[in-house]
């Protein structure tokens, strides 16, 4: 054994042995097939195509993590918390999986230095992160199958970060939140766009949000969907006591 592995170590290039000890660390065992983690970490600005003359980018393998990622999560809480509803189970895997968390943990374990584009890193948008740490995930499950795959998303998800309690206080949307409570309230809510404009070369939305024909909060943010979560927390803070009361 040890033989074939110095012989499959010696044919690799260079640049493979770095990859392959770097992805070694990051998962903490030895990948089967180094082209499954390359695969994961390929923008699709590469046009790079398979011998099958499909397309070789990381977003097939997000979509393969994605629902690895749901899979072992909801199964930890179905025994975790056996009194919970499928609500409550949905509602709590929601936050563990959300983009928010996922981007952390991309950024955290530094994924984005591995990734190969003709675009610059600086006009990735922030779901990068979040998106390859999915498609890792996905090279895992692809190279190793499920059940080393639900170790690494223990070890790197569920122990350091699951904290059941904590979560249940966690807000996923605030947006949602004001939208529930409009609804249950009988008030009607508008987002606006005030404001659409560059600064210093970035684009800028300005939202406001208005609650019965009144503006409650304004914000802006780099794009219209984050203006708006911005724009309705900072109104649910502003409301806070009312919100708590119902």
């Amino acid at each position: 054994m040890r033989i074939i592995k110095k012989i499959f170590s010696k044919s690799r290039a260079p640049e493979d042995g770095i990859f392959f000890e770097k992805i070694k660390k990051i998962i903490g065992f030895e990948p089967k097939n180094i082209e499954n983690y390359k695969t994961a970490f390929t923008h699709r600005s590469l046009n790079k195509l398979g011998a099958d003359g499909n397309p070789i980018s990381y977003e097939r393998l997000e979509f393969l993590g994605d629902a690895m990622l749901s899979s072992v999560i909801a199964a930890h809480l179905f025994k975790k918390v056996p009194a919970g509803d499928e609500g409550y189970l949905t509602k709590m895997r929601s936050k563990i999986v959300s983009r928010e968390h996922l981007n952390e943990l991309g950024r955290d374990l530094n994924l984005i230095t591995f990734v190969e584009s003709k675009v610059s890193s600086q006009h990735f948008g922030e779901n990068i992160h979040g998106n390859i740490f999915e498609a890792l995930v996905g090279a895992i499950y692809l190279d190793h199958g499920y059940l080393i795959c639900e170790k690494f998303i223990q070890k790197k998800v569920i122990i350091p970060y699951v904290d059941i309690a904590r979560l249940e206080g966690k807000v996923i949307s605030y947006k949602s939140l004001i939208i529930e409570w409009c609804q249950k309230e009988k008030k009607t809510f508008k987002y606006d766009v005030f404001e659409d404009n560059s600064i210093a070369g970035d684009r800028l939305f300005g939202v406001k949000l208005s609650i019965d024909d009144k503006i409650i909060a304004k914000a802006r943010a780099a794009s219209k969907k984050k203006a708006e979560e911005k724009a309705s927390q900072r109104a649910y803070f502003a409301l806070q006591e009312k919100i708590s009361e119902k």
